[in-house]
C-alpha cells in the first residue's frame, strides 16, 4: 500500500506564527495554519489539524461503511459522514484532542435500520484512522434516511 505525505513549512512562535500545510501526495492545494486561529471560533479561511484530521476520518469511515454495508448483503446509494473534531486542554498539559463525533445519514437498499446500525457501529471500529485513533472518545449518531 501507498504512503501519503503532507509537509508544514512553519515561520515564528506558537502565539505570532503561522505556516502553511501542503497536500503534497495530491497536489490539490497548500492551506494556512495558525495556533490564534486553530483556537478560535471563527477559523478565519485558515485549516487546522483538527479539520484535516476531521476530514481524514469522515473519508475512511465512509468508505470502511460502504464495504460494511456490502459485506452485511446491503448496498449503499449514499453516506453523507460528518466528523466533528474536538480540541481542549489537556489535564497533563498543553492540549489534546478531546472527542470525535461522527453522525452518519445513509440510503442504502437491503439493509433495514437495525442492520444499519450494526454496519455502521462496525465501521467505527474498522476504519483505519478509527484504529489510530483509539486514545480519543469517537462518539456515533448513525440513521437511515428515506
Amino acid at each position: 500500500m501507498p504512503t501519503r505525505t503532507a509537509r508544514t513549512a512553519w515561520d515564528g512562535g506558537l502565539q505570532d506564527g503561522s505556516g502553511q500545510v501542503e497536500l503534497s501526495s495530491s497536489k490539490v492545494g497548500t492551506y494556512d495554519v495558525s495556533f490564534p486561529r486553530r483556537a478560535a471560533d471563527d477559523a478565519g479561511g485558515s485549516t487546522s489539524p483538527e479539520e484535516l484530521i476531521a476530514a481524514a476520518h469522515s473519508s475512511c469511515y465512509a468508505m470502511q461503511l460502504s464495504a460494511e454495508i456490502a459485506e452485511a448483503g446491503g448496498t449503499p446509494v449514499s453516506l453523507d459522514v460528518k466528523a466533528d473534531v474536538s480540541l481542549g486542554p489537556d489535564s497533563a498539559g498543553g492540549f489534546r484532542l478531546t472527542g470525535i463525533a461522527l453522525t452518519v445519514r445513509g440510503e442504502v437498499e437491503g439493509l433495514d435500520a437495525a442492520g444499519f446500525t450494526k454496519a455502521a457501529e462496525a465501521a467505527k471500529v474498522g476504519c483505519p484512522v478509527s484504529k489510530a485513533l483509539t486514545g480519543v472518545d469517537i462518539t456515533l449518531d448513525a440513521a437511515l434516511v428515506d
